[in-house]
């Protein structure tokens, strides 16, 4: 006798295209995710911080070659210069929310000539005079209180690591050397508070302008004045404007965001194949702090 087949029950039938349709459903669901992930990132990057790694000692001592720090966007509102991949989006070439830095901010900002990523300190605002005189900054005409503070300290392998020609700043140590930089402690009227590093007399330089020794800068209306605290090894507003070196009067339009605190921080010691020197090289005592 052929064996009889029963004919599958409607809902039986309505369980197979319910099965196929589940992973289609939680594909969906992952795309979705991805979108709403790259979404918020872009949010989070365009209106609230920014990352930015310090390639340069100019703004030693507050930050070393190797911090990676957060920018917030806010602040100064937004511009080209603080949008993604410095894209145009806002019209006439302005700012939405625009507000001025106070001085003493450690600012992110674009190159007038490049557009390249910087850092330094605002000094200047519009209006303000700054000269430097016998390396004592002069701000509207009243010298900036400077005194000096303990050396910074740095450890270095061979005594060519410290500055100088003489390594004068070098001290051997059991595993190398130590490089003993002068710092000074500088207070703006408005009682904002940071080290710098001074090496002395600077003498002429290839802009045949001596940094220690400038003639009054009037800030005019829309720009800032900016300098690095390394004040011997910073190209900034006290030198004309030419792309990879000085900055000149920067316009407010060029800031990004004011550094806010740093993410991570490494001495540049570690090795991609070497994954325990990625531990090793981490200044953990740098990471968190604030700006």
């Amino acid at each position: 006798m052929t064996p009889v087949t029963e004919p599958e029950s409607p809902e039986a039938e309505a369980a197979e295209p319910a099965a196929e349709a589940k992973p289609k459903k939680k594909q969906d669901s992952f795309l979705v995710f991805l979108i709403k992930l790259v979404v918020i990132v872009l949010l989070f990057r365009t209106l609230l911080f920014t990352s930015f790694m310090i390639p340069s000692e100019s703004m030693m001592p507050r930050l070393l070659v190797g911090d990676y720090l957060f920018a917030a966007k806010w602040p100064y509102g937004y511009s080209q210069a603080s949008m993604p991949l410095d894209l145009d989006i806002v019209p006439g070439s302005g700012r939405l929310f625009g507000g001025l830095p106070e001085r003493g901010d450690v600012v992110i900002f674009k190159h007038p000539i490049d557009r390249t990523d910087y850092v330094k300190r605002v000094i200047g605002l519009p209006g303000d005079q700054v000269q430097v005189m016998n390396g004592v900054l002069i701000l509207n005409g009243e010298p900036v209180r400077k005194v000096p503070v303990a050396d910074l300290v740095i450890q270095t392998t061979a005594i060519e690591g410290c500055r100088g020609e003489d390594s004068k700043y070098a001290r051997r140590t059991g595993n190398g050397f130590t490089c003993h930089y002068p710092q000074y402690r500088e207070t703006l009227p408005s009682g904002v508070s940071y080290v710098t590093l001074d090496f002395g007399p600077a003498g002429i330089n290839e802009f045949q302008i001596d940094a220690d020794n400038t003639e009054p800068y009037v800030v005019p209306e829309g720009h800032v004045f900016m300098m690095g605290d390394n004040r011997d090894n910073s190209l900034d507003s006290r030198f004309p404007p030419v792309a990879g070196k000085g900055v000149g009067f920067v316009p407010v339009e060029n800031l990004v965001g004011r550094a806010s605190f740093m993410f991570f921080s490494t001495d540049g010691s570690a090795e991609w194949i070497k994954p325990w020197t990625w531990f090793t090289a981490a200044r953990w005592d740098r990471i968190g702090r604030g700006i």
